[in-house]
């Protein structure tokens, strides 16, 4: 946090410089009132009166300014700290890699950039300055009391220790209970994002009173541990209401006493109580402030968990430099973090410039997981995967992304246009390049659409089909013209005759690329030049779709699972 707060170190030191003489200030009311009362209102001197009024009004003046100024001053640093936290932290949310995402819930990192920020937001504008504030005041005031009139001083000073005490159990207490309850909210967040995803399955499947009850009993969950916040906070801000006004009863008690007694002046007392007035609120706030701190630190914490964690893929020192996109994956294994058995292990396949290979394997063979390795949203955990002999690795990661360009089974679109959907990879694609890419796709259809290419889809892009879907992203990973280019059983979600189409124009598409196609449709096998067989984490056959089909008998039993096609007619094709 230390950086955050660097270059707002010159206002900050305004600030305090304020706050100082907001304090002073403060002091020097009272003391103005004491030389009221003991000097012309004793004596009966009128004309003394004017000038002491003039004083505590320009004072009372300077205060009511320096107040604005701090908080005028204050509002910037602070809000710019909170959105410089929230940029550095979505910046590297994007930096850390899929494994990372796997493991999180979208709700708790949507409430450590919301929710978190915010509470540290709270506390530096207003928790951190009332609270160095306050505890300046108490000190100063204290030692001005004492000065005043020791024996009262005295008591006033005693009246801190139980304050401390107390102070000191309830912080490591709301400690606990605060990140309890902001763990708590993360996990109904995430339970309300995926209840708005998911509303259609929801309602498709009636299942509305079940996922209202899952939510109820976490929404409960966090209601049962926020009243146990409160109970806790409101027992410590009890005590702190009590400490100030009992130590102010005995204050007024014996400075009445000591005044009759000619130990102490009438004007002294006043100036005493009133000074002992501005403790109460420092010392009642005292809870709110540090309630206040403790969740902010939690917050911190939260929102640390995050910033510190280091991106396992990290980027390569080259740029990629005339790519052909000659692909080889060289004794690959991978396995995901704690798994016993790899998923992909000592894999070997080449894929040269130009050409296609269809990856075919059963449910659950790594498909998935072996095109993730070639854009490096996986890094293999043995072996390298290389394009133009050079390991992916050492290639920086813009780079490499500009090369591969991937279109995904479940293709994600976002609450935007489609043409910026489209142009998410390719910001200075030509209304014609762009129109290529449709038609490659065979996604015609957003003409269609109320705005045509400006039209607004919603969040998911649920207001479309799948295939739908699967098509604008097809033609966003086309329009990047990319090197190599993976298709992860992109077409599944097409009808035959719209299949055949888009098959058709990819072929054109591919001849200048290099492609991996996951085929899940035996129909899709037909794209490749060459089609590799994946069987227990390992390519155990290579070669054209009919010798494979005459000589591999597990090849014919995948084949023979999809009815859109005989083996038969595909070996003659």
């Amino acid at each position: 946090m230390k950086s955050y707060l660097r270059p707002y170190v010159p206002r900050l030191v305004f600030i305090w410089l304020i706050t100082l003489l907001g304090i002073g200030t403060g002091i020097a009311l009272p003391l103005i009132g004491k030389e009221v009362v003991d000097g012309p209102v004793a004596r009966g001197e009128a004309a003394g009166l004017l000038p002491l009024g003039l004083l505590a009004l320009g004072v009372g003046a300077l205060e009511a300014l320096l107040t604005f100024l701090r908080r005028r001053t204050l509002i910037g640093p602070v809000l710019g700290l909170e959105t410089r936290i929230r940029d550095d932290l979505y910046r590297h949310l994007q930096r850390l890699p899929m494994a990372f995402h796997n493991g999180w819930q979208s709700g708790q990192l949507l409430s450590r950039a919301t929710t978190d920020l915010s509470t540290i937001r709270r506390f530096l504008g207003f928790g951190m300055l009332f609270l160095v504030m306050n505890m300046l005041q108490l000190t100063v005031v204290t030692l001005v009391l004492l000065n005043m009139y020791w024996p009262l001083g005295l008591l006033v000073a005693a009246s801190a220790v139980p304050i401390t005490l107390v102070s000191l159990r309830f912080e490591k207490k709301y400690i606990r209970i605060s990140r309890r309850v902001q763990d708590e909210q993360g996990d109904l967040a995430t339970l309300v994002e995926e209840s708005a995803i998911g509303i259609r399955t929801i309602k498709a499947f009636g299942r509305r009173h079940h996922v209202f009850d899952t939510y109820d009993v976490a929404a409960l969950k966090v209601h049962g541990t926020s009243m146990d916040k409160v109970r806790l906070s409101s027992r410590f801000f009890t005590f702190l209401e009590m400490i100030p006004n009992s130590t102010l009863a005995l204050v007024l008690l014996l400075g009445a006493l000591a005044v009759g007694a000619g130990e102490l002046s009438l004007g002294t007392l006043v100036a005493f109580t009133t000074l002992m007035l501005q403790l109460v609120w420092p010392i009642a706030s005292l809870g709110f402030i540090l309630a206040m701190a403790q969740e902010a630190m939690t917050s911190a914490d939260r929102v640390m968990e995050v910033m510190d964690t280091v991106p396992s893929i990290q980027d390569g020192p080259h740029a990629a430099d005339r790519p052909r996109g000659h692909l080889r994956f060289e004794g690959i294994e991978f396995r995901f973090p704690g798994a016993k058995t790899p998923v992909l292990s000592d894999l070997w396949l080449e894929v040269r410039p130009g050409e296609t290979v269809a990856i075919v394997g059963a449910t659950g063979s790594g498909k998935t997981t072996l095109t993730a390795l070639v854009p490096r949203l996986l890094d293999p955990t043995r072996g390298r995967v290389t394009i133009d002999g050079r390991d992916i690795r050492d290639l920086e990661l813009s780079s490499l992304r500009r090369i591969v360009a991937t279109a995904f089974e479940e293709p994600t679109l976002f609450s935007m246009s489609v043409r910026e959907n489209l142009t998410l990879g390719s910001h200075d694609a030509s209304e014609e390049e762009l129109e290529q890419a449709i038609r490659t796709a065979q996604a015609q259809f957003v003409h269609e659409l109320p705005w045509g290419l400006d039209t607004r889809i919603g969040e998911q892009g649920m207001s479309l089909s799948g295939g739908q879907r699967q098509r604008l992203a097809l033609a966003r990973a086309v329009l990047s013209k990319p090197r190599v280019l993976v298709l992860d059983d992109t077409l599944s979600a097409l009808d035959v005759e719209t299949e055949a189409l888009v098959e058709e124009a990819l072929r054109q598409v591919l001849r200048d690329a290099t492609g991996i196609v996951v085929a899940h449709r035996a129909s899709t096998v037909l794209l490749a030049d060459k089609v590799a067989l994946l069987r227990g984490g390992t390519i155990t056959h290579v070669g054209t779709h009919q010798r494979l089909l005459e000589e591999v008998p597990e090849y014919r039993e995948l084949l023979a699972q999809d009815a859109d096609l005989d083996p038969t007619e595909g070996a003659l094709r």
